[in-house]
């Protein structure tokens, strides 16, 4: 499989973090895959963001969960965008995403779009979570999946093997040969993040990863030319 690079929240480094016009840019920008995050507001709905609270990333605070959809669509993402639902991004761009569930419960939500959209060659899930790789995987037979670490050892390989993982996306700040190996061979595939230095893209590209994640668009043409 070529080198990935993957756009985080969009091209969180210039655009507003998990919003339309974000996924946008990483589109026309020709990553090759776009991250995103899901929640579930108050009335169910399959909302993008990061946080589990609105205050960092809008004009509003509070959690998202205790928030309807059209009191969230009220908010003000940046540049005057308006929070998105997982659909929406579905229909703005057409790059391949990685879909990461920060709450178990938002696995039932993106597990029905997934059927009525046909969505398992486009859509990989990502979680920190590991009931919520078990449990996407339980709703979605098929689906490709990424157990999501930020501190950790080599037992993440044991985690996500146990949890029907096909891959490892792990802080690069962590990352060992040792682990590398470990998940190679486990027949793991694995993705750095994030991503955003010429020093950070060699390293990832030394040890053979399939893949980065980055805030900024610039990695993927230097990610060709980096050895």
């Amino acid at each position: 499989m070529n080198f990935l690079t993957i756009g985080h929240r969009g091209v969180m480094g210039v655009e507003p973090e998990n919003t339309l016009r974000s996924f946008v840019a990483a589109q026309q920008a020709g990553l090759d895959v776009i991250e995103l995050d899901l929640h579930l507001s108050k009335d169910g709905a399959l909302v993008v963001m990061h946080d589990a609270e609105v205050d960092r990333t809008t004009d509003g605070s509070g959690a998202i969960a205790d928030k309807t959809l059209a009191e969230l669509r009220a908010l003000d993402a940046g540049h005057g965008e308006r929070v998105p639902v997982f659909e929406e991004v579905l229909d703005a761009v057409r790059t391949p995403l990685q879909a990461e569930i920060k709450d178990v419960a938002a696995a039932q939500a993106l597990a029905e779009v997934m059927h009525r959209r046909d969505l398992l060659s486009r859509v990989e899930v990502l979680s920190f979570h590991d009931e919520a790789i078990t449990e996407i995987t339980r709703l979605v037979p098929g689906v490709r999946t990424a157990l999501v670490a930020d501190h950790y050892g080599t037992e993440v390989v044991g985690r996500a093997t146990a949890a029907g993982a096909g891959a490892l996306v792990l802080n690069i700040r962590r990352l060992t040969l040792e682990i590398v190996e470990q998940a190679r061979a486990a027949d793991l595939r694995i993705i750095g993040w994030v991503v955003n230095t010429l020093d950070h893209l060699r390293l990832v590209r030394a040890l053979e990863l399939d893949g980065a994640t980055t805030d900024y668009p610039e990695i993927k043409r230097t990610g060709r030319f980096t050895a």
